[in-house]
């Protein structure tokens, strides 16, 4: 099977050939794909000032257990490099509101890591994988520093998103390394209200809604069709669960990423790009609103990791929903598919190329349609001759469990009128 083909999945549009992207914004590509997020003080905007940037990023910065921050050199990061985001819902008082009962409630002085991607950046040839994991990930979580110096003991099954009230970041960090035997030396958190400002900063993200959207837990009611959401919308659409596919995590999951894909073509185009002001807004924002490991406070090691991604085309950017299986005790929880996830990770290690098999996302929660092309009149096909079949030892095949999409693919949410 050639590597650009998918059994069963359409795309929504014929894409044309992407241009390459200019140096400045390489790094804030990544933000959109949910790790420049992490990295966007380490890029030299056009001339501006990063240093001073940087010094702003390492105030609030986290210490992961286990990692040393030695000076890196000059040059793309050799080998593989492992990053994790935590996306949080924690009450700040200018976003409080917009939570609700959340905020307001007896839950309301907790702090969950409600979104969990792990982004792997490969050895050459460079690719990025984004994996997300269910907030609702039942598995064990070892024992964690927490802020006081005490440690937490070790739990059998928890869910994921209880990381952060066990040890904060370095527990969420330990608890996915654990997970998925992967060494992950560099982390970052944004909260919500985070997001809305650096979904502002690029003057909004224009998501496609396939059907109509309604779910009174976060107070949409959009019609289908294409929709410019930023400020209070933008976190809206990446919170809700009820109004898209089966109305389940996995859903919301898929929607998410809906998201991060267009913001990394926005990110890029010329709107963007190739205003100054608006690459220096972004880089600000995101500094003044995401908290770093100490691993992450180096400049240098930001353009390292830059640098090794600054030609990753958007087909080989993938972003990928960690295997689940419905939790026996729980249908509302869901456990690990440990088989496919052992696949996907020897695919990762051997760094080939992710080609998924399965015709839809889990969770239902974004839907691929490719258009009937205009003028265009079918013709019948000749009999293809059976062919042998040859392995091509780059290219892994993802198990039918593993569902995601690319960033060049666009996807559309399956919204739904409940």
């Amino acid at each position: 099977m050639s590597p650009k083909t998918r059994p069963g999945r359409q795309t929504v549009a014929r894409h044309g050939k992407l241009r390459a992207p200019n140096p400045v914004a390489q790094f804030l590509k990544i933000l959109a794909v949910g790790v420049a997020v992490v990295l966007v003080a380490g890029i030299g905007v056009a001339g501006f000032n990063v240093w001073s940037l940087a010094t702003n990023f390492t105030e609030d910065a986290v210490a992961l257990e286990g990692q040393d921050t030695a000076p890196p050199d000059i040059g793309q990061i050799e080998g593989g490099v492992n990053l994790f985001l935590a996306g949080t819902d924690a009450c700040e008082p200018e976003y409080a509101a917009y939570f609700g009962e959340r905020c307001t409630g007896a839950d309301a002085g907790g702090e969950l890591n409600d979104v969990n991607l792990l982004v792997h950046i490969s050895d050459n040839p460079r690719r990025v994988t984004v994996i997300s994991f269910p907030r609702d990930l039942m598995l064990p979580i070892p024992a964690c520093e927490q802020e006081d110096g005490s440690t937490t003991s070790a739990m059998s099954k928890q869910p994921l998103n209880s990381t952060f009230s066990y040890g904060g970041l370095s527990c969420a960090v330990k608890t996915v390394s654990q997970l998925t035997g992967q060494s992950i030396p560099y982390a970052a958190k944004v909260t919500w209200g985070g997001v809305i400002e650096i979904t502002n900063a690029v003057g909004g993200v224009e998501v496609c809604i396939a059907n109509g959207i309604r779910d009174r837990h976060t107070g949409i009611d959009w019609e289908a069709g294409n929709r410019n959401i930023q400020g209070v919308e933008a976190l809206q659409f990446l919170r809700t669960r009820h109004g898209v596919g089966d109305g389940g995590d996995l859903g919301r999951i898929s929607n998410q990423q809906q998201y991060m894909s267009r913001l990394a073509r926005k990110v890029v185009s010329d709107e963007v790009l190739s205003d100054p002001g608006t690459l220096y807004k972004l880089a600000s924002v995101a500094v003044d609103n995401i908290t770093p490991s100490q691993s992450l406070t180096n400049p240098l090691t930001l353009v390292q990791i830059a640098l090794a991604v600054k030609n990753v085309p958007f087909e080989e950017i993938v972003f990928l929903q960690y295997p689940t299986y419905e939790d026996p005790s729980d249908p509302n929880k869901v456990v690990p598919n440990y088989d496919a996830a052992e696949a996907l990770f020897a695919a990762l290690e051997a760094n080939q190329q992710l080609v998924l098999t399965r015709d839809t996302v889990q969770g239902d929660g974004t839907i691929v349609v490719e258009p009937e092309t205009p003028g265009e009149v079918p013709t019948e096909e000749a009999p293809v001759e059976p062919t042998e079949q040859v392995v091509d030892p780059t290219v892994a095949e993802l198990p039918a469990a593993i569902s995601g999409q690319t960033a060049a693919e666009e996807t559309c949410s399956n919204g739904n009128l409940r």
